[in-house]
């Protein structure tokens, strides 16, 4: 099954933007393991591309949202790069696929705030909380901008966990476990992918749309934006 599934992913990509002829078994993993959200995406006619870097790409996430000329741009780069491999490998086998779909709908997430012309921006009745006093003046952008990304990254965190909740329900505790332990790993309290205090809201997922409602784009988008701000609201 999963040599067919990763036929069908190389045939589709085949008609679609991408750089790249040739995959390797783990962007071919990768690749299969997204191919619901992408699919998804499509369905509901987001412009969205997939690009696979053929340079080496050391050090980059594996799995990545671009936003050029009015379209986003999935980006995997995954050659010359541990982290792809690592990153599958951290996941327990029985959770890897719908934790790749998490995280391919948290991208999607940043490509709907980009469309929304809305990303790196605070909604409005929120005001961007000031640098501590105590901090160098010389960082006080860099705070802000690494607020700005917080906040971003736990929007992508509530997209996946409302996709997780409304296609695998009863996945959904094994899935969010993972994704705290995630951001829990070598995170330091308050830097840009601490989302902690959104995911300790939704441990439940009562917020975060019906188990196996039926999705569409609105849908999935609309039950995050509540438990977003209730998350933002308490950060600024």
């Amino acid at each position: 099954m999963r040599r067919f599934l990763s036929a069908v992913v190389v045939q589709c990509l085949a008609a679609s933007t991408v750089l790249a002829a040739d995959f390797s078994d783990t962007e071919l993993r990768w690749l299969s393991g997204i191919w619901p959200v992408v699919s998804h995406a499509r369905a509901a006619k987001l412009p969205l591309d997939i690009v696979v870097q053929p340079q080496p790409t050391p050090g980059l996430t594996p799995l990545g949202m671009a936003f050029v000329d009015g379209r986003c741009k999935l980006v995997l780069s995954m050659r010359g790069n541990a982290k792809a491999q690592a990153t599958l490998d951290r996941i327990e086998p029985a959770l890897l696929d719908v934790a790749l779909e998490l995280m391919a709908a948290h991208e999607l997430g940043h490509c709907h705030r980009y469309l929304q012309d809305a990303f790196d921006m605070l909604p409005a009745g929120f005001t961007a909380a000031q640098p501590p006093a105590e901090l160098d003046p010389d960082l006080h952008a860099a705070y802000l901008a690494m607020k700005a990304t917080r906040r971003e990254e736990a929007y992508g965190d509530l997209v996946g966990l409302a996709w997780t909740k409304q296609q695998h329900p009863q996945r959904y505790a094994a899935v969010y476990a993972w994704l705290l332990a995630e951001r829990s790993h070598e995170v330091i309290q308050g830097t840009d992918h601490d989302t902690r205090a959104w995911l300790r809201l939704n441990v439940d997922g009562l917020r975060l749309g019906a188990d196996g409602h039926p999705l569409d784009e609105a849908s999935l988008f609309d039950a995050v934006d509540a438990a977003w701000l209730q998350g933002l609201d308490a950060d600024e």
